[in-house]
């Protein structure tokens, strides 16, 4: 039930970011079916990829009972699924207020949440030796 539920808000958060980009776009006259086919595919990939987590966490636990090590197992399985799902749903939701700071100017605490976070995100990059 678990695995219904995280795919569930994956998807509906991707419905959701999906939705407030083509909003965005409206106001702004700037809708292009090549973006928004390019930004549907990419949900799919989002979704496809929360599923073979939930396959993974599945796949392991089931290879811990057959080793002998069914919490170890579920632990990691656990680990690799939830992380992605964070990532995931930290992912959209962010896109999810850019989307609403970008079509209302005047929502200027989504704006600086946004720019905490691009903050943040740069800092990751040169950690890591990378431009953001």
């Amino acid at each position: 039930m678990k695995y219904i539920i995280m795919l569930a808000i994956v998807v509906g958060l991707a419905l959701a970011d999906f939705i407030t980009g083509l909003i965005k776009a409206a106001i702004k006259r700037d809708i292009s079916s090549q973006k928004m086919r390019v930004g549907g595919l990419h949900k799919i990939m989002e979704i496809l990829v929360m599923a073979t987590a939930c396959g993974l966490e599945i796949g392991i636990a089931e290879l811990g009972k057959y080793y002998q090590a069914p919490q170890l197992a579920e632990i990691a399985g656990a680990f690799a699924a939830g992380a992605v799902f964070a990532y995931i749903v930290a992912m959209e939701i962010i896109s999810i207020l850019e989307n609403y700071a970008e079509a209302n100017p005047e929502a200027k605490w989504a704006a600086g949440i946004i720019k905490k976070l691009r903050v943040f995100q740069s800092k990751e990059g040169d950690e890591n030796g990378k431009d953001v």
